[in-house]
């Protein structure tokens, strides 16, 4: 290491480099100017030296040109360290040892950052000396030193743990083996910054468990118990971080210590800070998941439930509050504004999956961790919490002063969060229940009138099943009625908890929504007219979900008149680029869907828009100031999208439009796109048109079932599960429209379907069916080619069949399953007992021809004696049945 200290820095270019990192840090200068010339200089062979000088020897300098110095290091280690000369990985390295115990904090920091990043590149093998340094300054008893080393080990730890549990050839042990009695030993330490570091470091090896924390559980064990009650609060959350990890991952490990670890988890929960008890309130959810005998939680519930409740009061700095009191006057800011994320159309998933948390991107706190706590308890013990829980929601309900209404409002979340689990306790009380929340609907208080709006919703099911019961359909008119009521309510949280609660009551109520269709549309495009761009989104969403509840219903002049025009107005107002038209294209194609060929008067327009935006989107990937705007693939996926709902919905009426257009060209690029969720939603389009007008994909029909079947291959199924799903169900309806001009892929497909077949443990239930569905479509138009085949795939293929509901697809697979028998009847010999129970697990064959074919198969085989079947008790009783 001698040689790399002979480098010497030039006086001038630190003085450069100084100035420029002073600039850098600046919040008034030019950052472009100063990042083009960091790039210039970066460009020097020595550059890096110069920052790993200043950040280790750069006395009297400022510690915030030390730390820009360092932190540029770090990122440029991370691009060029391994192209770097010898000589200069050597001097960076030395020069970063001696500074781990550097007597400012903030640059041991930055140190223990750098370090961290570079052994992600050298691993231990490149870097024995910094082992040799780390624990030398963890035996110096020096705090600088200490506190250093056990920095750098916590940020190698953070990144990767499993590095430092491996054998390496020049240490006599694995540095973990090495490090771990002395970091066990600083639990111990009078200084909380050392505990911390200890706890922390730790903690990350709790789910890889190296064999040297495994063999010294017990000490860790009763090193968490005696930091319980630390006087810091950053090291009484990561006991509390550890006891959630460990009964997450390691239950066994606790199940001993249980009763105590269950009663400190009690007392961290009511912790006077906010940050200890919300990291202590998840213990309760991750206890009931890994499904540890309920048995050991029953007797803590009655001081557990207050505290979860205590916990749901609104605090005083939450942001809500400030929120809350914002009208539809104020402006939506930037920040109102949540990302959002379109799903990619899947071919046979089920839509309309619950997600309560409208506040999925908003900040994780303590009341919504206790409501999330007292929900999964609900759903463990069920009624049993009632008698504690009740006397406790009524005590605040009845707290009717102003100053009271946080505590009013957390017994009406308490209300929403048990809906499921002790809905058998709660339905004979369900109309009093509503009767007590109507009212609530126009609380002086917004926070109340929006958390009623959630807990409606968490009961719809059951009050759309109560509809038969006396007064049943009054209670869902009112609750409907209200729900309307807060759509146009001028608080803007109560009309996103209003339109969330309303789309939530939608799907559960279906066709019941028909005769109210003319008030809820009123209501809506009222809505419409008067919000902000924050809960636009959400109305849209809620007309959608309207759409789809009632179908055809909605296609009657009196109400397209009443929806629509609004609707393109804005489509009209929208430019291309305006990531407004998001929210708009999803509408749509639930409209699309829901009005079938009554679309047909505004799908040209909408088409059109389609076909321009995909255009101008695949330009602008290539040339966006060409395009006039950046690339943003979700303009392609949703695009896609809407086409797949206008095929679904005008059917062969679509035929006219695409014949017009150049989608077949577009649609094959957007097939072999490099992001997954273009393939998804394009793979869903192709089957689409597949089924509606396969004509047009003629001309490239070969390219397109290629591509189809290269996300077939088991790398691609790893990689997308969900492109392979939709490119799966594609290549079957193009099959049965297109016959034998499959051919050239069908062995390729089979090749990819039938190891899906055999072994489906982890995957995707709809890739499953799929693979089954069109396994049996390519039986049907390629028998000849499939059958010689079929000692390789029938058993695990009749298992599948057997998981599918009856509908015309898995007619389509039975067809399939008789051609093929019929081709090679004794290849299906030793796999009839399989074929028996895939045919018995029809409730019943509505097709005349099908029901035809399978009896046929099965007399083909009627003169084999029974007694010589396979003893299958399935196979006799279908045989048995035979008419």
């Amino acid at each position: 290491m001698a040689a790399p200290a002979l480098w010497q820095p030039q006086e001038q270019g630190l003085r450069e480099i100084c100035t420029l990192l002073e600039a850098h840090i600046s919040p008034n200068s030019d950052q472009a100017r100063i990042w083009q010339q960091l790039q210039h200089y970066s460009q020097f062979p020595d550059f890096n030296n110069y920052l790993v000088f200043l950040l280790a020897r750069g006395e009297g300098k400022s510690i915030e040109v030390r730390q820009a110095a360092g932190l540029l290091l770090k990122n440029n280690l991370r691009a060029t360290f391994s192209s770097m000369p010898v000589p200069s990985q050597q001097y960076i390295k030395s020069e970063l040892l001696p500074c781990i115990g550097a007597t400012n904090r903030a640059i041991r920091s930055t140190v223990g950052t750098v370090i961290s990043v570079l052994f992600q590149i050298v691993r231990v093998a490149g870097w024995i000396e910094l082992f040799q340094a780390l624990h030398k300054c963890l035996d110096s008893n020096d705090l600088d030193h200490m506190e250093g080393a056990m920095d750098a080990i916590y940020k190698i730890c953070e990144d990767v743990p499993e590095e430092l549990d491996i054998d390496v050839a020049g240490l006599p042990e694995r540095p973990i083996n090495v490090f771990m009695p002395r970091i066990l030993q600083f639990f111990q330490s009078p200084h909380a910054s050392l505990r911390k570091l200890a706890l922390g470091c730790i903690n990350q090896y709790i789910v890889v468990m190296p064999s040297a924390l495994y063999m010294s559980m017990d000490q860790y064990l009763q090193g968490l118990f005696n930091l319980a009650k630390d006087p810091s609060a950053d090291v009484r959350k990561l006991v509390c971080s550890a006891w959630v990890q460990l009964i997450e991952v390691r239950p066994s490990i606790l199940e001993p210590h249980l009763k105590n670890v269950t009663e400190l988890i009690l007392q961290a929960n009511k912790d006077s800070d906010d940050e200890v008890a919300l990291e202590a309130c998840e213990f309760w959810s991750a206890y009931c998941d890994v499904s540890m005998p309920p048995e050991g939680l029953r007797e803590f519930l009655p001081r557990l439930i207050p505290t979860l409740l205590s916990n749901m009061v609104y605090a005083d700095d939450d942001e809500s509050l400030a929120d809350a009191e914002e009208d539809e006057s104020f402006p939506d800011r930037d920040q109102d504004l949540k990302p959002r994320f379109h799903a990619s159309r899947l071919h046979g998933s089920e839509t309309g999956e619950d997600d309560d948390d409208d506040d999925a991107v908003n900040v994780w706190n303590l009341r919504k961790c206790s409501a999330a706590g007292l929900d999964v308890l609900s759903n463990v013990f069920g009624d049993n919490i009632l008698p504690t829980l009740m006397p406790l929601i009524e005590q605040n309900l009845a707290r009717t002063d102003d100053d009271s209404w946080k505590e009013r409002e957390t017994a009406v979340l308490s209300l929403g969060a048990i809906a499921e689990g002790c809905i058998a306790g709660l339905y004979p009380h369900l109309p009093q229940i509503v009767a007590f929340l109507i009212p609530l609907l126009d609380d002086k208080f917004p926070l109340i009138r929006s958390i009623t709006c959630w807990t409606l919703s968490r009961y719809s099911k059951f009050i759309v099943q109560s509809l038969d019961h006396p007064n049943g359909r009054e209670q869902f008119d009112k609750i409907l009625m209200g729900l309307l009521r807060r759509i146009l309510d001028t608080n803007k949280r109560v009309q996103e908890a209003a339109c969330s609660a309303f789309a939530t009551l939608e799907e559960e109520a279906a066709e019941e929504l028909v005769p109210h269709l003319e008030v809820i549309l009123q209501h809506l495009m009222c809505a419409y007219g008067k919000y902000q761009k924050r809960n636009l989104r959400i109305l849209y969403d809620a007309l959608g979900t309207l759409a789809d509840a009632v179908g055809a219903e909605l296609n009657q002049a009196k109400y397209l008149d009443i929806f629509m025009p609004p609707l393109i107005t804005k489509w009209q107002q929208l430019q291309n680029s305006d990531k407004d038209l998001f929210p708009l294209l999803e509408c749509f194609t639930s409209i699309a869907q829901a009005l079938g060929p009554g679309f047909a008067q505004f799908a040209e327009p909408v088409f059109q828009r389609c076909i321009n935006l995909i255009q101008s989107q695949q330009l602008a990937k290539i040339d966006p100031t060409a395009a006039g705007s950046l690339y943003d693939r979700e303009f392609i996926v949703c695009s896609l999208d809407l086409l797949s709902g206008l095929a679904e919905g005008l059917g062969a009426g679509i035929e006219s439009l695409v014949a017009q257009s150049n989608l077949r060209d577009l649609l094959l690029q957007c097939c072999m796109d490099e992001a997954a969720d273009v393939r998804q939603s394009a793979l869903a389009l192709l089957g689409d048109l597949s089924r509606v007008c396969p004509i047009h994909l003629h001309p490239r029909l070969q390219e397109f079932l290629t591509v189809a079947a290269k996300q077939l291959s088991p790398q691609s199924v790893k990689d997308a599960v969900s492109v392979a799903n939709n490119a799966c169900w594609a290549i079957g309806e193009l099959a049965i429209k297109i016959g034998k001009e499959i051919e050239p892929v069908v062995i390729n497909v089979v090749s990819c379907l039938v190891p899906i077949l055999k072994s489906p443990e982890g995957l995707n239930k709809s890739l499953i069916e799929n693979s089954a569905i069109t396994l049996g479509r390519l039986s049907w138009v390629c028998p000849d080619i499939m059958a010689p085949h079929m000692d390789h795939f029938m058993q695990a293929w009749c298992s599948a069949l057997c998981m599918i509901r009856d509908d015309f697809e898995k007619e389509d697979a039975f067809h399939g399953l008789c051609a093929m028998v019929a081709a090679n009847p004794s290849g299906a010999v030793g796999s009839l007992a399989y074929i028996c129970q895939a045919c018995a697990s029809w409730t019943e064959i509505k097709s005349e021809g099908l029901h035809s074919e399978v009896c046929q198969i099965m007399n083909g085989y009627k003169q084999v004696k029974l007694a010589s079947l396979p003893s299958s008790a399935v196979a006799r009783r279908t045989y048995a049945t035979l008419r």
